[in-house]
């Protein structure tokens, strides 16, 4: 038993029979609530008849009525207004800290039955799984499948357009700067977008500006800021980058950060980070006005376009410096490509669109997303395994979200799916 499970079905109003308080006093919910998941009471503002007569205020859930002076409520004055406190177990009176005592409904014997066992098949399924619902998927019929795969999506991107609001407000307002250091961050992928990063924050784009035509000091310069043309090296191609960056170290007094956090350990070599550097130095020497020229991309083949880059010629024959490898085109693969417009261009797309008022550039957002293929990766085909597969990346990105905020930390009550399942049985 849980507290939250308790919440859940007072909030959705899974209880049978009539309601009574411990006095015996008829309870009549007309409205349990708002519910609450800050401080203060569990729901806000519910509307009750106690007794024949009509209350307006807050609702406190516990498991046991105790729990309301071991959480210290009856010291607390924003407690004062609780017109009602629902328990699994009365094992205590209790008080506001006005000193008033307040109705207690008792629900254990309310909660029915198939409610209980629903759930507890749903925190406890028979078969070890990463998604707890896993095995009783097929229950949910495809259209509120559907409906909540529109909803997860929603979300996701409202989450991920925050963290575009928060690095705008880091660079105080730039679209530009933010475009940069969000394309920067993906480049990097999972073992790299640190570094990454902070290689685009420790390298201005005003020096980009004037060099951004000049392919070969735009490389040195990233790679002399990533902290990889530091000591005697013995390669030629090192060595005259090393001469080129050392000069526009001291021309623009640069920062140079740290080498030893660029990790190449259990990586492809095709996606170390020396190859991405050089790959990224490409794209940045294309263009000194990276967001502007997104914007102007009307759908994916464009955007595509764009992010096809290759690593320069000495990078066709090496992985790391001074080793020689066989030679082959080194250049951002298709789902590479795709990856940078999913996760860095359409929040930063849905974002801008949100801040100038403009629907069309949020709409487009989430029309890239459905022209995409889905993704895949380790969440994306832990549901394959659950039978179901998403046809694009709007649907793959419903899927991530659902498990990340959801399947891994167990927050099944707070899944839209969640009360279909909890109100049926298998």
């Amino acid at each position: 038993m849980t507290e939250a499970f308790l919440q859940y079905v007072w909030q959705h109003g899974l209880l049978e029979g009539p309601l009574s308080t411990t006095e015996g006093l008829p309870v009549v919910v007309e409205r349990p609530g708002r519910l609450n998941r800050d401080a203060g009471p569990d729901f806000f503002d519910a509307r009750l008849t106690i007794g024949g007569i009509q209350w307006a205020g807050n609702v406190e859930v516990h498991i046991k009525a105790s729990d309301w002076k071991r959480h210290g409520h009856d010291n607390d004055k924003s407690y004062n207004n609780v017109v009602l406190h629902v328990v699994y177990v009365d094992d205590a009176e209790i008080r506001l800290e006005s000193g008033k005592t307040i109705p207690t409904v008792v629900i254990a014997s309310a909660i029915p039955e198939q409610v209980w066992e629903s759930y507890d098949q749903l925190m406890n399924p028979t078969q070890r799984c990463d998604i707890p619902c896993g095995e009783r998927l097929k229950e949910i019929p495809d259209f509120l499948f559907k409906l909540s795969q529109d909803r997860l999506g929603v979300e996701r991107m409202e989450r991920k357009s925050g963290d575009v609001h928060r690095i705008l407000q880091e660079v105080k307002g730039g679209w530009e700067q933010a475009c940069y250091q969000l394309v920067a961050h993906y480049f990097g992928g999972k073992a790299n977008a640190f570094p990454f990063e902070l290689m685009a924050k420790v390298t201005p784009m005003g020096v980009l500006a004037k060099i951004n035509n000049e392919p070969f000091r735009v490389e040195s310069l990233y790679f002399g800021q990533a902290g990889m043309l530091e000591g005697e090296l013995s390669d030629d191609y090192a060595r005259s980058m090393q001469k080129e960056y050392n000069y526009m170290r001291t021309a623009y007094k640069l920062r140079t950060m740290p080498a030893h956090l660029w990790k190449f350990f259990r990586l492809r070599p095709a996606s170390f980070p020396t190859l991405r550097i050089s790959q990224f130095a490409a794209l940045m020497s294309s263009t000194s006005h990276l967001f502007s020229l997104l914007l102007e991309a009307k759908d994916v083949s464009q955007l595509r376009k764009i992010f096809a880059v290759q690593a320069s010629d000495y990078w066709q024959t090496h992985y790391t410096f001074d080793i020689e490898s066989c030679r082959q085109p080194r250049k951002l693969g298709k789902s590479f490509i795709d990856n940078l417009i999913i996760n860095a261009w359409v929040p930063l797309l849905f974002e801008f669109g949100a801040q100038q008022g403009n629907e069309g550039h949020k709409e487009q957002a989430f029309a890239l997303l459905q022209q995409l293929p889905p993704e895949n990766n380790r969440i994306v085909r832990m549901w394959a395994a659950e039978g179901v597969e998403p046809r694009n990346s709007a649907e793959s990105q419903a899927l991530i979200q659902r498990y990340t905020e959801y399947c891994s930390s167990r927050r099944c009550l707070e899944c839209p799916l969640a009360f279909r399942l909890i109100k049926s049985r298998k």
